[in-house]
């Protein structure tokens, strides 16, 4: 019968991303080897073990998963990642990708124009990461083309959870068949637990060292004692946001937006002005030139232009991404409705704040100030 010390006999053959973890199991095992009846045994607790294949198991593994969508904004495609760094030619401009922060960049530039073909073209070869971390590495892009053929399309089910993520380190002990506490390790990433789980053999018993944390869409940490909270807070929790498994790039700007923030924005700073309005595939922001909007926290808006002044109102509600905002300016019908909050780009850099609306994917709103403080 596979035991743990073939697992581990192999892993030393086959990966290098722990050598001193397996050498470690390996010592543990050889002394367990020599153990007399005199040696103590440690019974691990009962609500606190986990076996492989169960259910469980496989749920710790979805939640670690590699999530493919998070460099769609790359290559279309949700069931791998681009292994990083990677060049790129972002219409016209060279860009070398080098971490996840990165993408923001990449954004700017598809987003500089609304009005032109964006294309970025990837300098091959690359490497692409399927989520289970198993690696190949792809010369061409009608290979990469292939690859993304096999992949869901967008917003269909997938493995991977993407609603709640572990908070490490998380520490786990290895039991044999005799209760003995074999190893303990630690394991400080989504890559080393999903190995860990995957190498668990079915006369193995794994104890985390609880309580750990895990946190959910919304932001909210929620500290967990034992499996059974665990198993609760993954049913609960993993399918309760939007995965984004879609190819719309800039449709999450605002998922940690809040429509208090809105309102601190808004109303900290005076002279906003109309730097985009688009109304039926219209630009409108020149009829609205020199006009100045100026929000109040008990939500009134007077807006100001060439000694005339108008006065209104805007409430906000919702969360995250689904945060609308309505406006009601007596004579400013293009303007009058509900919009959704698209994205507050704040730069720390200057004082310039622009916060952006749009209704579906053709009308779209953004104010813009130049002197924030």
């Amino acid at each position: 019968m596979k035991n743990l010390t073939m697992i581990i006999k192999n892993k030393l053959i086959m990966k290098t991303i722990k050598p001193y973890l397996f050498a470690l199991l390996g010592l543990f095992l050889t002394m367990t080897s020599c153990r007399t009846e005199d040696d103590i045994s440690i019974d691990p607790p009962a609500e606190s073990t986990l076996q492989a294949n169960s259910a469980l198991a496989s749920q710790i593994q979805r939640v670690t998963m590699n999530d493919g969508s998070v460099d769609n904004v790359v290559y279309n495609a949700n069931c791998f990642t681009i292994q990083l760094p990677i060049t790129a030619t972002i219409n016209g401009v060279e860009l070398t990708i080098t971490n996840i922060e990165d993408y923001d960049d990449l954004e700017d530039i598809l987003d500089e124009f609304d009005d032109d073909d964006d294309t970025v073209v990837i300098n091959f070869p690359i490497t692409i990461i399927f989520s289970d971390y198993s690696e190949i590495q792809v010369n061409s892009l009608d290979q990469l083309e292939d690859y993304a053929d096999d992949c869901n399309d967008e917003n269909e089910f997938d493995d991977d959870i993407e609603c709640l993520d572990f908070i490490y380190p998380i520490s786990a002990s290895v039991f044999n068949t005799n209760n003995e506490v074999i190893a303990t390790l630690t394991f400080t990433n989504d890559y080393d637990l999903y190995e860990f789980i995957d190498d668990i053999d079915e006369d193995d018993l794994i104890g985390f060292e609880f309580p750990i944390s895990i946190i959910i869409a919304d932001g909210t940490e929620i500290v967990i004692n034992n499996f059974n909270q665990l198993d609760d807070a993954i049913d609960d929790f993993g399918d309760d946001c939007d995965e984004d498994d879609d190819y719309d790039y800039d449709d999450d700007d605002c998922t940690n937006c809040t429509p208090s923030q809105l309102e601190s924005i808004l109303t900290a700073c005076s002279g906003w002005y109309i730097d985009e309005l688009e109304r039926n595939d219209t630009d409108l922001e020149d009829n609205y030139t020199g006009y100045l909007f100026n929000f109040s926290t008990d939500n009134s808006v007077t807006v100001i232009w060439t000694g005339n002044t108008a006065n209104g109102t805007w409430t906000t509600s919702g969360n995250g991404n689904n945060i609308t905002v309505t406006f009601d300016i007596p004579g400013f019908d293009d303007i009058n409705t509900t919009w959704n909050l698209h994205e507050i780009d704040n730069d720390d850099d200057d004082n310039e704040v622009e916060v952006s609306f749009e209704i579906g994917d053709d009308d779209e709103l953004e104010f813009k100030n130049d002197n924030c403080n």
